[in-house]
């Protein structure tokens, strides 16, 4: 967690719940609250021209949506949608600056969950040049795990559909299970009541 729930509490924050495929905030609309997922699911998209959905990434629980733009006059360049139901503590954006004045100490986790999405992005835009399914799988698995601290093999259960992870890597969905599936006869991973061990 980013931010201590009864910090935020005590600032002023409010909780909201969103239903499956509900929208917390949309691409061009203003940033005007600091959100943290108390439970559930986010992820972030955009549409292509065509309506195909280009999956940004997925947040869970104890992480934050969009708190970058807060500190510039920058509209959101994405849609956060609930994925499950959802749970999210919201500050106001003036709120927010009061807290990061009486707790500085924020500062510090603020700044380094900003790093790790601006080093997940870096990975997944690295990932984009790759022209091999199981490369673009794996470079996406390997971050994930990493980012869990886990080490031993196949003790990861990735926490994305295949549709989700074919949305992140740019490849198509079968292609993503056919990879998978060769993936798991070469003993990179294990494959367990559709669950991806890694």
């Amino acid at each position: 967690m980013i931010i201590k729930e009864s910090i935020l509490r005590a600032m002023g924050a409010e909780v909201d719940t969103y239903n499956v495929s509900e929208i917390i905030f949309s691409e061009g609309d203003v940033p005007g609250y600091y959100y943290q997922i108390i439970d559930g699911e986010v992820k972030l998209n955009n549409y292509s021209e065509e309506g195909k959905e280009i999956l940004q990434n997925i947040l869970e629980k104890g992480q934050s949506i969009g708190e970058s733009l807060l500190f510039m006059d920058k509209k959101y360049p994405v849609n956060a949608i609930a994925t499950r139901l959802c749970s999210i503590i919201k500050l106001s954006k003036p709120k927010f600056f009061r807290l990061l004045e009486k707790y500085p100490d924020v500062w510090i986790d603020i700044n380094k969950f900003i790093s790790e999405s601006l080093y997940f992005k870096q990975v997944m835009t690295m990932n984009l040049c790759s022209k091999s399914p199981a490369s673009k799988l794996k470079i996406l698995m390997d971050y994930l795990k990493n980012s869990h601290e886990v080490e031993e093999k196949f003790c990861y259960q990735i926490p994305l559909t295949r549709q989700q992870m074919a949305n992140l890597t740019g490849l198509c969905v079968e292609t993503t299970i056919r990879t998978l599936k060769t993936m798991e006869k070469k003993k990179i991973l294990r494959i367990k009541n559709r669950k991806i061990l890694y």
